[in-house]
Protein backbone atom coordinates (compact mmCIF):
# COMPACT_ATOMS: atom_id res chain seq x y z
CA UNK A 1 0.00 0.00 0.00
CA UNK A 2 1.20 3.14 -0.92
CA UNK A 3 1.71 5.70 2.10
CA UNK A 4 -0.97 8.50 2.19
CA UNK A 5 -0.75 11.43 4.39
CA UNK A 6 -2.22 14.99 4.11
CA UNK A 7 -1.23 18.15 5.66
CA UNK A 8 -2.57 19.73 9.23
CA UNK A 9 -5.40 22.00 8.81
CA UNK A 10 -6.79 19.61 6.09
CA UNK A 11 -10.03 19.62 8.88
CA UNK A 12 -10.62 23.28 7.10
CA UNK A 13 -10.55 22.17 3.87
CA UNK A 14 -14.67 21.52 4.29
CA UNK A 15 -15.84 25.58 4.48
CA UNK A 16 -17.74 27.08 1.56
CA UNK A 17 -15.67 29.70 -0.32
CA UNK A 18 -17.13 32.36 -3.19
CA UNK A 19 -14.04 31.42 -4.74
CA UNK A 20 -14.42 27.31 -6.21
CA UNK A 21 -11.21 25.69 -7.24
CA UNK A 22 -10.42 24.05 -10.82
CA UNK A 23 -9.79 21.17 -10.64
CA UNK A 24 -7.70 19.45 -13.43
CA UNK A 25 -7.13 15.80 -14.37
CA UNK A 26 -4.21 14.50 -16.26
CA UNK A 27 -5.81 15.51 -20.21
CA UNK A 28 -6.91 19.19 -18.68
CA UNK A 29 -2.95 19.99 -17.55
CA UNK A 30 -1.63 18.43 -20.94
CA UNK A 31 -4.38 21.06 -22.85
CA UNK A 32 -3.09 23.78 -21.14
CA UNK A 33 0.35 24.05 -22.09
CA UNK A 34 1.56 26.95 -19.45
CA UNK A 35 -0.14 25.09 -16.40
CA UNK A 36 1.21 21.69 -17.99
CA UNK A 37 4.79 23.09 -18.09
CA UNK A 38 4.76 24.09 -14.92
CA UNK A 39 3.42 21.63 -13.26
CA UNK A 40 5.73 19.44 -12.23
CA UNK A 41 8.03 22.95 -10.59
CA UNK A 42 4.57 24.19 -9.19
CA UNK A 43 4.23 20.88 -7.37
CA UNK A 44 6.94 20.43 -6.15
CA UNK A 45 7.12 23.88 -4.16
CA UNK A 46 3.91 22.75 -2.50
CA UNK A 47 5.35 19.50 -1.18
CA UNK A 48 8.65 20.59 -0.25
CA UNK A 49 6.76 23.50 1.69
CA UNK A 50 4.55 21.07 3.65
CA UNK A 51 7.08 19.05 4.28
CA UNK A 52 9.52 21.83 5.59
CA UNK A 53 6.49 22.49 8.12
CA UNK A 54 6.10 18.98 9.57
CA UNK A 55 3.06 18.27 6.90
CA UNK A 56 2.66 13.86 6.92
CA UNK A 57 3.21 13.07 3.07
CA UNK A 58 5.75 10.22 3.53
CA UNK A 59 9.41 12.58 3.79
CA UNK A 60 11.13 13.29 6.66
CA UNK A 61 12.73 15.81 4.07
CA UNK A 62 12.16 18.29 1.66
CA UNK A 63 11.95 16.04 -1.69
CA UNK A 64 13.91 17.56 -4.26
CA UNK A 65 13.07 18.71 -7.51
CA UNK A 66 14.13 15.49 -9.15
CA UNK A 67 12.19 13.07 -6.55
CA UNK A 68 9.14 15.40 -7.52
CA UNK A 69 9.66 15.56 -10.83
CA UNK A 70 10.37 11.76 -10.86
CA UNK A 71 7.08 10.76 -8.90
CA UNK A 72 4.78 13.05 -11.45
CA UNK A 73 6.35 11.19 -14.11
CA UNK A 74 5.32 7.91 -12.47
CA UNK A 75 1.66 8.76 -12.25
CA UNK A 76 1.63 10.14 -15.35
CA UNK A 77 2.41 6.90 -16.49
CA UNK A 78 0.02 4.75 -14.41
CA UNK A 79 -3.07 7.36 -15.36
CA UNK A 80 -1.94 6.94 -19.32
CA UNK A 81 -2.09 3.20 -18.20
CA UNK A 82 -5.62 3.29 -17.20
CA UNK A 83 -4.29 2.52 -13.64
CA UNK A 84 -4.65 5.63 -11.68
CA UNK A 85 -5.86 9.45 -11.80
CA UNK A 86 -4.14 12.74 -10.82
CA UNK A 87 -5.66 15.81 -10.21
CA UNK A 88 -4.47 18.99 -9.70
CA UNK A 89 -6.15 22.00 -8.13
CA UNK A 90 -5.83 26.03 -9.17
CA UNK A 91 -7.12 29.00 -8.07
CA UNK A 92 -6.91 32.30 -9.50
CA UNK A 93 -4.59 30.45 -11.63
CA UNK A 94 -2.26 29.02 -9.59
CA UNK A 95 -1.18 25.41 -8.17
CA UNK A 96 -3.07 25.18 -4.64
CA UNK A 97 -3.19 21.43 -4.25
CA UNK A 98 -2.54 18.03 -5.94
CA UNK A 99 -3.86 14.11 -5.26
CA UNK A 100 -3.66 10.91 -6.48
CA UNK A 101 -4.51 7.18 -6.74
CA UNK A 102 -2.74 4.16 -8.24
CA UNK A 103 -4.37 0.65 -9.32
CA UNK A 104 -3.11 -1.69 -6.75
CA UNK A 105 0.07 -4.00 -9.04
CA UNK A 106 -0.57 -7.56 -7.23
CA UNK A 107 -2.86 -9.37 -9.90
CA UNK A 108 -5.18 -10.27 -7.21
CA UNK A 109 -5.87 -6.87 -5.97
CA UNK A 110 -5.72 -5.33 -9.37
CA UNK A 111 -9.66 -4.41 -8.74
CA UNK A 112 -8.36 -2.16 -6.27
CA UNK A 113 -6.62 1.00 -6.05
CA UNK A 114 -4.94 3.43 -3.13
CA UNK A 115 -5.76 6.88 -2.56
CA UNK A 116 -1.22 7.93 -2.11
CA UNK A 117 -1.59 11.79 -1.31
CA UNK A 118 -3.71 14.41 -0.87
CA UNK A 119 -1.27 17.72 -0.71
CA UNK A 120 -2.92 21.57 -0.47
CA UNK A 121 -0.79 24.32 -0.41
CA UNK A 122 -0.61 25.51 2.86
CA UNK A 123 -1.72 29.33 1.90
CA UNK A 124 -5.07 27.74 0.62
CA UNK A 125 -6.47 25.97 3.56
CA UNK A 126 -10.10 26.61 4.24
CA UNK A 127 -11.20 27.04 0.25
CA UNK A 128 -12.41 23.69 0.10
CA UNK A 129 -9.70 22.40 -2.04
CA UNK A 130 -9.15 19.11 -0.09
CA UNK A 131 -12.65 18.22 -0.35
CA UNK A 132 -12.73 18.95 -4.11
CA UNK A 133 -9.61 17.07 -4.83
CA UNK A 134 -10.65 13.74 -2.60
CA UNK A 135 -14.19 13.81 -4.03
CA UNK A 136 -12.70 13.94 -8.20
CA UNK A 137 -10.17 11.40 -7.19
CA UNK A 138 -13.21 9.32 -5.93
CA UNK A 139 -15.01 9.97 -8.67
CA UNK A 140 -12.40 8.78 -11.10
CA UNK A 141 -12.18 5.63 -9.42
CA UNK A 142 -15.31 5.15 -9.57
CA UNK A 143 -15.52 5.60 -13.58
CA UNK A 144 -12.57 3.25 -13.65
CA UNK A 145 -14.41 0.67 -11.80
CA UNK A 146 -12.27 0.41 -8.72
CA UNK A 147 -13.77 -1.57 -6.75
CA UNK A 148 -12.23 -0.79 -3.06
CA UNK A 149 -10.08 2.83 -2.75
CA UNK A 150 -7.84 2.06 0.09
CA UNK A 151 -5.70 5.12 1.75
CA UNK A 152 -3.66 5.15 5.24
CA UNK A 153 -3.28 8.61 6.79
CA UNK A 154 -0.85 9.47 10.33
CA UNK A 155 -2.82 8.78 13.45
CA UNK A 156 -2.25 12.58 14.28
CA UNK A 157 -3.79 13.86 11.08
CA UNK A 158 -7.42 14.80 12.53
CA UNK A 159 -8.69 17.10 10.12
CA UNK A 160 -7.63 14.77 6.92
CA UNK A 161 -9.30 11.45 8.84
CA UNK A 162 -12.33 13.53 9.23
CA UNK A 163 -12.64 14.91 5.71
CA UNK A 164 -12.10 11.43 4.66
CA UNK A 165 -14.76 9.78 7.15
CA UNK A 166 -17.24 12.78 5.89
CA UNK A 167 -16.61 11.55 2.32
CA UNK A 168 -17.34 7.96 2.98
CA UNK A 169 -14.15 5.70 4.08
CA UNK A 170 -14.12 3.98 7.30
CA UNK A 171 -11.11 2.85 9.16
CA UNK A 172 -10.28 -0.88 9.00
CA UNK A 173 -6.98 -0.88 10.76
CA UNK A 174 -4.32 1.08 13.07
CA UNK A 175 -1.01 0.15 13.59
CA UNK A 176 -0.06 2.04 16.89
CA UNK A 177 3.64 3.74 16.93
CA UNK A 178 4.37 2.81 13.60
CA UNK A 179 5.17 5.80 11.76
CA UNK A 180 8.48 7.24 12.60
CA UNK A 181 9.78 10.71 12.48
CA UNK A 182 13.06 11.26 14.31
CA UNK A 183 12.37 10.07 17.72
CA UNK A 184 8.33 10.80 17.35
CA UNK A 185 6.05 7.99 16.73
CA UNK A 186 2.51 8.14 15.30
CA UNK A 187 -0.01 5.23 14.48
CA UNK A 188 -0.63 4.55 10.62
CA UNK A 189 -4.48 4.23 10.15
CA UNK A 190 -5.98 2.55 7.42
CA UNK A 191 -9.20 3.77 5.70
CA UNK A 192 -11.37 2.42 2.60
CA UNK A 193 -14.05 3.01 0.58
CA UNK A 194 -16.30 0.19 -0.93
CA UNK A 195 -17.43 1.44 -4.30
CA UNK A 196 -19.33 -1.63 -4.47
CA UNK A 197 -21.71 -1.52 -1.54
CA UNK A 198 -22.95 2.17 -3.48
CA UNK A 199 -23.71 -0.64 -6.02
CA UNK A 200 -26.07 -3.07 -4.17
CA UNK A 201 -27.63 0.19 -2.63
CA UNK A 202 -28.80 1.30 -5.76
CA UNK A 203 -30.33 -1.75 -7.03
CA UNK A 204 -32.38 -2.15 -4.02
Amino acid sequence: MGALATLRGMEQADKPTAREPAVLDLAGLASDPERGAGFAEAAHRILADLVAGGAALGWVEPPSRGEVADLIGAVGAAVRAGDGSLRAAYLGGRLVGLGYWLRYTRPTHRPHADLEKVAVAAAAHGHGIGRALTTALMDDARRAGIEVLTLDARGDNEGALHLYRSLGFTEYGRLPGFVAVGERRYDKVFQMVDFRAEGRQRAR
